[in-house]
C-alpha cells in the first residue's frame, strides 16, 4: 500500500463500551497494525441530550484493559487534533457555508409539527420509508432571507443529487449499490448548529485522513449519504467494509435489551474475564483464521489478519465457547494470579473479610487452587467454593440417592470416629483416614468415597476430596458427620 493505513474507531458517549463497539475497534486495530498504519479513536459527542456521564472514560478504559491501544485520541492528543467532534464545530460550520454556496445545500424552515405530518401523510399512502418532501428545496432568495429576518429557525439539508447511482466495492460485502432516488433531502446541520452524524463523519475521516472504514452493517446505509459530501468537495473517498451482525444464540440481532447476554465489556473485567481471553474471543466473532486453532496472542492475531476472511454471515455470540476460552487462559495462569483474580470476588460476596491474616490468606490460596483448572472466570469462585461456606447443607436427588446405601451408617460413623483420633489435620492425614475406614469397614470405591463426600461437602463431585475436608476443617467436618447421624 502506498497511502498510510488509518483507522479509525468513533464511539458516541451515549453508553459505555458495548460488545460491538468493542469488535469494531479490535477490527480495525488489528488492520492497521497489519499494515503498520495508525489506530485513531475519535468521540463522536455531537448527541448532547443522549451523552452519558463516564460514557468517555468507559470507552478508553475498557480499549486499553482488552490491550486495542490507539496512536492519537483525546487524552494522548495527535497530528489531527481536536478529536472530540464538539471541539470542531468551527470546521463543520465553514464547510457548510460553502455548501449552500455552491447550492448543493440549503436552508430548511419547515417546523416539526410540518415533517411529522409530512411522514404520516406519507405513511397513509403506503410509503415504507418516508422522506423529506422537499417544501424549503426551491425557496427563492428572497423568501430565505424574509424567514432568516422573521426569526424562523432552520436546518441545513443536503440537495440529494436526482438520478445518480453510488456504487462501491465493500471490502466485506463486495459491489454494493445504491439509487439516489431513495434518498430524501437529509439533514446536516440541525436547528442547534450542531451536524448531525453523516455530515461531521465525512469531515473528520478527510482531515484525519483516514485510508479505511470498518463499521458495522448498520452504517451500510448512511454510506451513500456520506459519499455525497465527499463529492461535493471533490474529495477521495476511503475504503469502506461493513462487517455482520452479530446475533445471540437465538440467531436474534443481539440487543443491548437481550437478558441472556451479557452486553458492555466493564461487566466482563467485573466479573474475572481475562483481556486477552476476551480479545481472542471477539476477534473471532465475524473473522476467522485458516486452519483449526482458535486460541492466539494478540501478536499472532495482527501478523495474520486478513480482511478477506471476514464472515459475511451473522456472527453468533457464543457464550460457552467465550467461558471455555477463558478457562483455557485461567489455566495458563500462575496460582497467585489466579488469586489475585478471584480472591476479591470473595470478599466482596462477604465470605472472607477485607483484611486478611496470613492464615486466612493460606487458606483462601489453598482453596483456589483447588478450583485453578476449572474455573471459568474469577467470579465463579463463590458459586464453586460455597460448600466451604455453607453452615446447612441441603441435599439435592442425586445426594440422597447415595445416603441411602446401607453401608453409609457404618461408613460415616467409622470415618467421624477417624476424624476425632488426627491430631494433625492435613491432606495426607485425612487420606489415610479414609483408608483406616476402608480397612475397618471393609466397602471400597464408590461404597466408600461418595458417602463421604457427600456428608461432608454436601455434593456428589468436587475438588479432590482429601484436600477439600482438609479445608472444611476439623470440627466442621465432624459436625456435618454428626448432623448427618441425627
Amino acid at each position: 500500500m502506498t497511502k498510510e493505513v488509518r483507522v479509525r474507531y468513533a464511539p458516541s458517549p451515549t453508553g459505555y463500551l458495548h460488545i460491538g463497539g468493542a469488535r469494531t475497534a479490535l477490527f480495525n486495530y488489528l488492520y492497521a497494525k497489519h499494515h503498520n498504519g495508525k489506530f485513531i479513536v475519535r468521540i463522536e459527542d455531537t448527541d448532547i441530550e443522549r451523552n452519558v456521564e463516564g460514557g468517555e472514560a468507559s470507552q478508553l478504559d475498557n480499549l486499553k484493559w482488552l490491550g486495542i491501544e490507539y496512536d492519537e485520541s483525546i487524552d494522548i492528543g495527535g497530528p489531527y487534533a481536536p478529536y472530540r467532534q464538539m471541539e470542531r464545530l468551527d470546521i463543520y460550520k465553514e464547510h457548510a457555508e460553502k455548501l449552500l454556496e455552491q447550492g448543493v445545500a440549503y436552508k430548511c424552515f419547515c417546523s416539526s409539527e410540518k415533517l411529522e405530518a409530512s411522514r404520516e401523510e406519507q405513511k397513509a399512502r403506503g410509503v415504507a420509508a418516508p422522506t423529506y418532501d422537499g417544501t424549503c428545496r426551491h425557496l427563492s432568495a428572497d423568501e430565505i432571507a424574509a424567514k432568516e429576518a422573521a426569526g424562523e429557525p432552520y436546518t441545513i439539508r443536503m440537495r440529494v443529487p436526482e438520478s445518480v447511482t453510488y456504487e462501491f466495492e465493500d471490502l466485506v460485502r463486495g459491489q454494493v449499490t445504491f439509487e439516489s432516488k431513495d434518498i430524501g433531502d437529509w439533514v446536516l446541520v440541525k436547528a442547534n448548529g450542531i451536524p448531525t452524524y453523516n455530515y461531521a463523519v465525512v469531515l473528520d475521516d478527510h482531515f484525519m485522513e483516514i485510508s479505511h472504514v470498518f463499521r458495522g452493517e448498520e452504517h451500510l446505509s448512511n454510506t451513500p449519504k456520506q459519499m455525497m459530501i465527499f463529492d461535493a468537495f471533490g474529495w477521495e473517498y476511503p475504503r469502506f467494509g461493513h462487517m455482520t451482525l452479530i446475533i445471540n444464540e437465538n440467531r436474534k440481532k443481539l440487543s443491548k435489551r437481550d437478558e441472556s447476554i451479557i452486553q458492555f465489556v466493564t461487566q466482563y473485567k467485573d466479573l474475572g474475564y481475562l483481556p486477552e481471553a476476551m480479545f481472542n474471543f471477539f476477534a473471532l466473532l465475524g473473522w476467522s483464521p485458516e486452519g483449526e486453532e482458535e486460541i492466539f496472542s494478540k501478536e499472532e492475531f495482527i501478523k495474520m489478519f486478513d480482511e478477506k476472511r471476514l464472515s459475511k454471515s451473522p456472527s453468533m455470540f457464543d457464550k460457552q465457547k467465550l467461558t471455555w476460552m477463558n478457562n483455557q487462559y485461567i489455566k495458563k495462569l500462575s496460582l497467585e494470579e489466579v488469586v489475585a483474580l478471584s480472591l476479591p470476588h470473595l470478599q466482596k460476596a462477604g465470605l472472607l473479610p477485607e483484611e486478611l491474616t496470613a492464615e486466612q490468606h493460606a487458606w483462601a490460596t489453598d482453596l483456589i487452587a483447588l478450583y485453578h483448572d476449572q474455573m471459568s472466570f474469577g467470579a465463579e469462585i463463590v458459586e464453586l467454593s460455597s460448600l466451604f461456606f455453607n453452615d446447612h447443607i441441603e441435599y439435592d436427588e442425586e445426594a440422597k440417592e447415595v445416603l441411602a446405601g446401607e453401608q453409609v451408617p457404618e461408613v460415616m460413623a467409622a470415618f467421624k470416629a477417624q476424624l476425632e483420633e488426627l491430631e494433625e489435620f492435613t491432606p495426607d492425614a485425612v487420606k489415610a483416614a479414609i483408608k483406616a475406614v476402608q480397612k475397618t469397614t471393609g466397602h471400597k470405591g464408590k461404597n466408600l468415597f461418595m458417602p463421604i463426600r457427600v456428608v461432608t461437602t454436601g455434593e456428589t463431585h468436587g475438588p479432590e476430596l482429601p484436600n477439600a475436608i482438609c479445608l472444611i476443617g476439623k470440627e466442621k467436618a465432624i459436625d456435618r458427620v454428626e448432623k448427618f447421624a441425627q
